[in-house]
């Protein structure tokens, strides 16, 4: 039966079954973005580095689906300008790529196996800092793509971390553990003596109820003696 509007009128086309395939697509859309690929370079997304060492840009991907022919591909941003320092294709899960590099001191270090795609940058300068962009596209997806972007810093020397703060809140807490300890052990001494007289009045008291009882027996039966009438 077809549906009615507020004026009474008849919706054309509408159909009770349409409303359970339009949630059914829905449905499906958020399990598929769900599953869809994405790359990611950690939970850290940048570095700093010193002029002249060698630094990891880190990439790694991840599709529920699975891939097939995924492509990948490094890219650094100069001013706006992206330019390519590698790039290739993983045939399917498991095989690794032949990858193509358009940077002298650029070097493939990812692996297929680990879904990891990092390279290293040797020998950095400081026209080397900026973003470096680590780009997928699985066309097991039906040509989905995802990006990540990676920040590189250069610098003359590394920075020192002040930790005057750190070294004053380790001795605070030091101190007072030790603190604690002492008390610990005045205690534990404090109870041991008391405990030891303790147990010297005790043996005083024994000794002296015990002399007490001896003087008390000797004194009476000296008295029968005395008592007793002569045959």
């Amino acid at each position: 039966m077809a549906s009615v509007d507020s004026t009474g009128a008849a919706l054309p086309g509408w159909r009770p079954g349409n409303r359970l395939h339009g949630l059914a697509l829905v449905l499906l859309l958020g399990a598929w973005s769900i599953k869809g690929l994405e790359v990611s370079t950690g939970k850290v997304s940048s570095i700093e580095a010193m002029n002249g060492s060698t630094v990891l840009l880190p990439c790694t991907y991840s599709s529920c689906i699975g891939i097939y022919k995924l492509y990948f591909s490094w890219h650094y941003n100069n001013n706006g300008t992206m330019i390519k320092y590698c790039e290739a294709v993983i045939p399917s899960e498991g095989i690794e790529p032949k990858v193509d590099v358009y940077h002298e001191r650029v070097e493939f270090v990812g692996s297929s196996k680990n879904n990891n795609i990092s390279i290293l940058l040797w020998n950095i300068t400081f026209e080397d800092e900026g973003e470096y962009k680590c780009f997928a596209k699985n066309p097991k997806e039906k040509g989905r793509n995802h990006s990540a972007t990676f920040t590189l810093r250069v610098v003359d020397q590394m920075r020192e971390v002040d930790n005057t703060l750190t070294v004053i809140i380790v001795s605070a807490v030091g101190g007072v553990i030790g603190l604690v300890i002492i008390i610990m052990v005045i205690k534990a001494l404090v109870v041991h003596f008391l405990l030891k007289d303790d147990e010297k009045n005790k043996e005083c008291l024994v000794s002296s109820s015990g002399n007490d009882n001896t003087e008390n027996g000797l004194a009476g039966a000296k008295a029968d003696n005395k008592g007793t009438p002569k045959a």
